[in-house]
């Protein structure tokens, strides 16, 4: 029996979880209903994609994957179905697609919906009719031209790599743009700073645990995605530097100065 996950703006006591769950319950009994994140900042679909693009791997192929996140269809945007790399995606062409996936996809519909507009039964029951073994072509008509959104990329200058923050953990850890490749690229075997934000707030290491620096102490790793990741050993540093998804973060080749930035 294949997987349905749900990834939603809802938090976990609204009745939105309960509908969309009783009507896949009700269409296809015996289904695994996974709750892959819930409580995505509303509306906003770049968090969305990235919680899916770096989790929807996980599960098995033919996994569906249904997204309410800005999930009310308005004019001109449809509710698709996407197959990309084994998995199906359920939810509306509002740009969500393009930036999961960074690719084209196998095959998209556009789901037939005549008999109703609620997008929590046009998607339950799509992914219930996937479940009973029908193809896109059954679902929906071929569709092209999905709505593009272009990542927020790094950018490299002369020994300086620009980046910026794109997530921020349950912990308060400031995830960014900046992969190991492109760090490597520009800065290995030489001296660097990471700054955030301003030159008052830097390190002069990548580390690879939180505890190699004492409580306190601020320090950039490459998480498991192999994103920079900027940290504080025992507290929030989105909190302490005020930080948000879009702060800057800067790595130049400055010669390395006094101590790294203690905090507390």
């Amino acid at each position: 029996m294949p997987v349905v996950t749900l990834t939603t703006e809802w938090k976990p006591e609204d009745i939105y979880h309960g509908i969309i769950k009783g009507k896949l319950c009700n269409m296809c009994p015996g289904v695994q209903i996974i709750d892959n994140a819930c409580s995505i900042p509303s509306f906003n679909i770049s968090h969305a994609s990235f919680v899916i693009r770096n989790t929807y791997n996980n599960y098995p192929e033919g996994t569906i994957h249904i997204i309410c996140v800005h999930s009310e269809a308005v004019k001109e945007e449809n509710y698709l179905i996407v197959k990309a790399k084994g998995h199906y995606f359920i939810g509306t062409d509002n740009g969500i697609f393009s930036l999961i996936l960074n690719s084209e996809p196998e095959e998209v519909v556009k789901i037939n919906h005549k008999s109703s507009s609620d997008e929590l039964e046009i998607f339950a029951r799509a992914a219930a009719d996937l479940v009973s073994g029908k193809t896109l072509q059954q679902l929906g008509k071929p569709f092209k031209n999905i709505i593009e959104r272009v990542p927020l990329r790094a950018t490299i200058d002369k020994d300086v790599i620009i980046g910026s923050i794109i997530f921020i953990d349950s912990y308060g850890n400031a995830i960014s743009n900046i992969t190991r490749e492109v760090f490597l690229r520009v800065f290995e075997g030489k001296e660097y700073r990471v700054l955030i934000q301003s030159n008052k707030n830097y390190t002069d290491h990548i580390l690879e645990k939180y505890s190699d620096v004492p409580v306190g102490e601020m320090l950039a790793r490459f998480n498991s995605l192999d994103l920079l990741e900027i940290a504080i050993n025992g507290a929030n540093v989105a909190e302490l530097l005020s930080l948000s998804v879009g702060s800057v973060l800067r790595i130049d080749v400055s010669a390395k100065t006094a101590s790294p930035n203690r905090l507390f």
